[in-house]
């Protein structure tokens, strides 16, 4: 799945997905909200998903986000989001995150490596993040 079902909608704005984005826990947000949600808390420590309350330590924009890149709204959302990934997702975690967070990210690697346009980015972030754990 390369963004979030079709009738899905955002569960912070309850809207459609501006800038979709997706969880290590598998939830999906707009861009700009989940970045609100981190913001409202510390922005010191990383946030909590606000449907099951686990920790967001990786968030992986949906594919038509990286292809809109050139808008500078999106840009500037994007732009965050890397920033939120640099301070959180190489944090070490316990092993009980780590776990919790292997099948989203074999789900990622795998989708990408059967998708022929893939992004090597994608590739080699999840590479350096299970290597890193």
């Amino acid at each position: 799945m390369d963004g979030p079902l079709a009738n899905d909608c955002c569960s912070v704005c309850h809207g459609s997905f501006n800038i979709p984005c997706q969880a290590n826990c598998s939830h999906w947000f707009c861009g700009n909200c989940i970045m609100l949600v981190w913001h409202h808390g510390s922005a010191l420590q990383p946030c909590k998903c606000p449907l099951c309350r686990r920790q967001i330590t990786l968030l992986v924009p949906g594919g038509a986000s990286l292809r809109q890149r050139h808008d500078p709204q999106v840009a500037e959302i994007l732009g965050k989001v890397e920033t939120y990934n640099r301070l959180f997702g190489g944090r070490s975690n316990g092993v009980i995150q780590r776990m919790q967070d292997l099948p989203f990210l074999l789900r990622r690697l795998l989708r990408e490596l059967m998708d022929p346009q893939r992004s090597l980015p994608l590739v080699i972030r999840a590479r350096v993040y299970i290597a890193v754990k």
